[in-house]
């Protein structure tokens, strides 16, 4: 059974922040509009890289948007004009996603460490169970990293996620995931201009939100792959950032 078997054809939007990502976007643009899902349409939201990526967005958009029936686009590129986080890139994203009628809004990095092909089981799942949220993880069964990522890297991940899950009390075991895919209504639910997290922290902030709100979520095994090419955007004010997010939002959720 095919993906479109499963779904229909709804619309649904992948939302893929880049900053200098030239030389992985090429490749993943060639595997995301390959996936047999009618509807899909990949979203670039570009924070002005001086490498280049944003011309090589355009450049892509044009050519898988040619000779498209009924004028329906499969690719389109937001261009930003600061580098503010890759939470508020994922909310410009998200937020053009919905505006555009998209049922259905997937995260995904640039790098190549999602497993594209993991997508259509994504949408299956949620469109079989209704479910809000659907996250591609690491740390269910059957899920795993790459073992290039090193025995520190892996027991900060894992570390990181025991900690935010142990703050917020929540039972998503890979909450710091950046591969999730969710349904219109919980975004909308959410209300994503209301999001204050700026960078990777973005993406416990949302899941915490929409289960507040009364979403499910479902958890899928992927393995996560050490990026194809460039080097990470993790940096200090990330990690610090990380780590007072879950502080913030448990205080906020005692006095509400």
């Amino acid at each position: 059974m095919t993906a479109n078997d499963r779904h229909g054809g709804v619309p649904v939007t992948i939302v893929m922040p880049t900053y200098n990502e030239a030389a992985n976007l090429p490749r993943m643009a060639e595997l995301v509009l390959g996936l047999p899902i009618d509807g899909l349409h990949l979203k670039i939201v570009d924070d002005s890289s001086p490498d280049g990526t944003g011309r090589i967005a355009d450049e892509l958009a044009e050519k898988y948007n040619a000779d498209q029936a009924h004028g329906r686009r499969r690719m389109s590129v937001l261009h930003r004009t600061e580098k503010d986080g890759l939470g508020r890139a994922y909310v410009a994203g998200m937020s053009a996603a919905l505006a555009e009628g998209a049922e259905y809004v997937i995260q995904m990095d640039a790098d190549g460490s999602h497993p594209v092909e993991a997508v259509p089981r994504m949408l299956g799942t949620a469109v079989a169970s209704g479910v809000g949220l659907v996250v591609g993880s690491r740390y269910v069964e059957g899920g795993s990293l790459d073992e290039e990522w090193g025995r520190h890297r892996v027991l900060l991940s894992r570390f990181a996620n025991r900690y935010a899950r142990t703050v917020l009390g929540t039972k998503i075991r890979d909450i710091t995931a950046g591969f999730n895919l969710w349904s219109a209504a919980t975004l909308r639910d959410v209300d994503l201009a209301t999001l204050d997290s700026a960078g990777y922290s973005f993406q416990v902030e949302l899941k915490f939100k929409a289960v507040r709100a009364g979403h499910s979520a479902v958890e899928i095994p992927i393995r996560f792959e050490e990026r194809t090419e460039g080097v990470s955007k993790m940096n200090l004010s990330t990690q610090i950032e990380s780590a007072l997010v879950p502080l913030r939002l448990r205080m906020r959720n005692r006095r509400s």
